[in-house]
């Protein structure tokens, strides 16, 4: 069964990927088990968007606040966000990871990806959220803010460390959680948002679909 065809599509979709301690839980395994899981669903879902044309893609990997986990989960989600970077590097995606580098936390092998790298056509822009705190990323904005001519027309959004990711317009959260846990706060102003309630390693296209097609008659005004 193809990909079926949508009369309107977000432009950038966020993705919260909930879910992965559960789902270990769930089939009687550790739970930083499942984050390894999680991997797979990301490049299923990856590639349905690059064959839908959507431009741009952002994928929460890890926060500040998740950093506050036992060392075994820690170690397990850095080293999950690590493969899929390294994964994706091989793909057709303008690739960009935004997260607080200068901390320990952050995993040295994306320091590369700080700046957005384009392999194959760069026909998506991919970015991933590794050590990423909406606190970190406005006190960058409050930061920049003193500089001469900070800041412009644009306003706060050119000023933050994220400030390469566009406003997003679907934001889709699997794991059943009502709630952004503080994904991009600036460019998720005026997002919709859908929620599954399956745990992310039981990722199917189908879910993604169901998003889509909500979508499709949502009455985008952005306040107008």
């Amino acid at each position: 069964m193809g990909i079926p065809k949508f009369k309107r599509l977000p432009r950038h979709i966020g993705v919260i990927p909930d879910g992965n301690r559960r789902w270990a839980e769930k089939h009687g395994l550790p739970k930083e088990a499942g984050y390894d899981k999680g991997i797979g669903p990301g490049f299923e879902l990856y590639q349905i968007c690059l064959e839908l044309g959507i431009e741009e893609l952002t994928l929460y990997g890890f926060t500040h606040d998740n950093t506050k986990r036992p060392a075994k989960q820690k170690k397990a989600f850095q080293k999950a966000c690590v493969d899929a970077v390294e994964m994706l590097a091989h793909r057709d995606a303008a690739l960009l990871v935004v997260g607080n580098f200068q901390s320990p936390l952050f995993p040295p092998q994306l320091l590369p990806y700080r700046q957005r790298v384009t392999f194959g056509k760069g026909s998506i822009r991919v970015n991933f959220l590794v050590n990423y705190g909406w606190h970190w990323d406005l006190g960058q904005a409050i930061a920049n803010s003193s500089q001469p001519k900070a800041g412009g027309k644009e306003g706060i959004h050119s000023l933050l460390a994220s400030r390469d990711v566009s406003r997003i317009d679907l934001i889709v959260r699997w794991g059943g959680r009502r709630r952004l846990s503080g994904f991009l706060p600036v460019q998720s102003v005026y997002a919709d948002f859908f929620v599954l309630d399956e745990l992310w390693p039981d990722f199917r296209p189908e879910q993604l679909y169901d998003a889509l097609r909500w979508y499709e008659d949502q009455d985008v005004t952005l306040g107008g």
